[in-house]
């Protein structure tokens, strides 16, 4: 049978580079001798209350207390969903990740649900069936992904009982029922002692000693060769670190722990850019920064403050990107595999600038929690973050409500740049190549807003599946070139790797102008030796151009536009674009292109939920072909 990975095609293959920066932050504020020194001890650590500690909890979930039981409560008859093996194996088979993801998602939830509803009462209500799903998740295989589970050495989807794998779903897990041991081991012992026990060794075997023992997982990446470094870093780190300052109480074991994800997710840290933006989009902020937030706040809890980073520039660098990349009425910036839709985790937000000192994020988060009707506490089975916000959400409540962000920004090494204006545009443009983490071969693509609607836009991605992230990702539309707001240059679009990037990238602050030449974004049989695309935005007007020098000529150019909404092309050398009550023109060269327009229909939920049931892509082709010439688009607002 064919065999498949799930690792994404572009986590193999050799990243070339960019910006990884041995700053080694993390290594620099502490080895395993000077955290034996500091640690807290024996989780005195620990901000929440003991679970008998009922005034404590009674001030520390407020006007929550209600809402927290009764979400529990939908979890006392709760049926606990089997996982069958063909669940599993229905990754391989097909490609469907879900049919295996969504019951073991449910399941998970209902934990942190029962657990969290038990914590607001303290009554004992929901104990037992707290101990069903306790004992349900000892009894699984494993706790990792179908789609993950190829990292196992038989290389297949289905479960292998003989090695554990450290995934984002299986570390989610050991930190949920870390949190559920420290609180609830000496009430499970009324019940029986072996729960405690038990769920004590699953959490050691799977979670501690594996990662402990094994180096071979590419997010780890402690033998540092080039290759990209994601969310998944700290991700999977910050679960781990939660894992052993819950459960270790040897302080040399716990300092060698310890110190072995300082390692790990310092190469994350030195991967990110000086600039700090997130390269995989906002919907993956919150995974990304924000887990390494996560990740830095319980050093600093840990610690007692002993150990932190939250005064370097890098960290909230990273921190304030999430609010500079909200457009408005819940529309970010979404390049890569991100969501059009969104805006952020509020109370992540909140805590992280309050960490860093961070007005804007402070009041950003502030603001976004009111556009949502008020503090989200949950946070499904990531009961940690659940709990930061029970910590933190007085302090957002009494925070003053603020959205406002600067005219440009610009992230010189990442080369993304935003560009407002005061007659309602916001300009989204990307330089940067096509290797970055969940890339899309998008170089010198953009997105146009006017008044917070997207009008020019990019489609985001589909519903997961095996294509998504192995070597038939680039057979997806979503992820072509042809597929964004970019040209297809003699009838060739852009492709995968690390060589295919932006060059001379250069900013007009003043101006508010951008340009790149985007010729090395395509491969050889474009045979471009020239494509300065330029953006600049105007009082009125977004004005795009670009300045080409072509080899031979083998096709015609095909500038594409990504669209929605309702299409008009009826007068020559315009294109009329209506949404949700903007109105917008774009204007092309009538004697130099021919216009058409491509309807697609949007089948997965992922796409349609954004976008509704199509959108379009406008492709003006080249009437002649020349080797040298210049292209002009003007859009304007009505």
């Amino acid at each position: 049978m064919k065999q498949f990975s799930c690792l994404m095609l572009f986590l193999i293959l050799s990243y070339s580079g960019y910006g990884y920066e041995e700053r080694n932050l993390l290594e620099k504020q502490a080895d395993v001798t000077r955290l034996k020194e500091i640690f807290i001890p024996n989780q005195k650590w620990v901000s929440y209350p003991k679970y008998t500690d009922r005034e404590g909890w009674d001030a520390l979930t407020k006007e929550h207390k209600q809402m927290l039981i009764r979400r529990g409560e939908k979890q006392l008859n709760y049926e606990w969903k089997v996982i069958k093996a063909t669940d599993y194996l229905e990754y391989e088979r097909t490609g469907n990740r879900k049919i295996m993801e969504n019951p073991n998602s449910s399941n998970n939830n209902a934990i942190a649900d029962l657990a969290i509803a038990e914590l607001a009462e303290g009554k004992g209500r929901f104990i037992d069936q707290l101990v069903n799903g306790v004992v349900y998740s000892c009894e699984m295989t494993s706790w990792a992904l179908s789609a993950h589970l190829p990292a196992q050495h038989s290389k297949r989807s289905l479960p292998d009982y003989t090695e554990h794998i450290i995934d984002l779903v299986s570390g989610d897990m050991g930190a949920l029922l870390s949190w559920v041991y420290y609180f609830f081991h000496e009430e499970f012992d009324k019940v029986d002692p072996i729960i405690s026990k038990r769920l004590y060794k699953e959490i050691k075997e799977r979670i501690m000693d594996t990662y402990m023992q094994e180096d071979r997982f590419w997010w780890m990446a402690f033998d540092y060769k080039g290759q990209l470094v994601n969310n998944w870093n700290p991700w999977c780190n910050a679960n781990v670190l939660q894992c052993f300052l819950l459960l270790e109480n040897d302080k040399n074991k716990l300092a060698d722990a310890v110190y072995r994800t300082m390692v790990s997710v310092d190469k994350f840290i030195n991967y990110v850019h000086s600039d700090g933006a997130c390269e995989e989009g906002p919907s993956y902020w919150g995974h990304a920064a924000g887990k390494m937030y996560d990740y830095l706040q319980l050093l600093y809890d840990a610690t007692g403050g002993k150990l932190s980073l939250f005064t370097n520039p890098l960290i909230r660098n990273m921190g304030e990107y999430i609010s500079r990349t909200y457009v408005g009425d819940g529309w970010v910036v979404n390049f890569a595999d991100a969501s059009a839709k969104g805006g952020g985790d509020a109370g992540l937000i909140f805590r992280y600038g309050k960490a860093i000192g961070s007005d804007e994020m402070q009041k950003y988060a502030a603001w976004l929690s009111r556009k949502k009707g008020g503090i989200v506490i949950t946070s499904g089975r990531d009961i940690f973050r659940t709990l930061q916000c029970l910590l933190y959400s007085e302090g957002m409540q009494k925070t003053t409500p603020v959205h406002q962000t600067p005219e440009v920004t610009w992230y010189p090494e990442t080369q993304f740049c935003y560009l407002k204006n005061k007659k309602g545009f916001f300009l989204a443009v990307k330089g940067g190549y096509n290797n970055e983490s969940h890339n899309h071969n998008d170089v010198g693509t953009f997105s146009l807003y006017y008044n917070a609607v997207p009008v020019i836009i990019d489609a985001g991605v589909g519903t997961y599946t095996r294509q998504t992230f192995g070597k038939e990702r680039y057979t997806i539309w979503t992820m072509q070139s042809n597929y964004h707001n970019l040209p297809m240059i003699n009838g060739v679009p852009q492709k995968f790797g690390s060589e295919y990037k932006a060059t001379n990238v250069l900013l007009d602050k003043k101006k508010k102008q951008l340009s790149m030449n985007i010729a090395a974004a395509y491969p050889d049989n474009a045979e471009v030796e020239k494509w300065i695309r330029t953006y600049r935005l105007r009082d009125s007007s977004l004005d795009i151009s670009d300045d080409f020098i072509l080899k031979k000529l083998k096709n015609e150019n095909q500038v594409n536009f990504l669209l929605w909404g309702d299409i008009d092309l009826n007068t020559a050398g315009k294109v009329k674009i209506s949404v949700e009550g903007q109105i917008v023109e774009l204007y092309y060269d009538k004697s130099l292109f021919t216009p058409s327009l491509e309807t697609i229909l949007l089948t997965d939920p992922r796409l349609s939920n954004v976008w509704g049931e199509k959108i379009f892509r406008l492709s003006l082709t080249a009437k002649k072909m020349v080797e040298k010439g210049r292209y002009v688009f003007s859009v304007k607002a009505l």
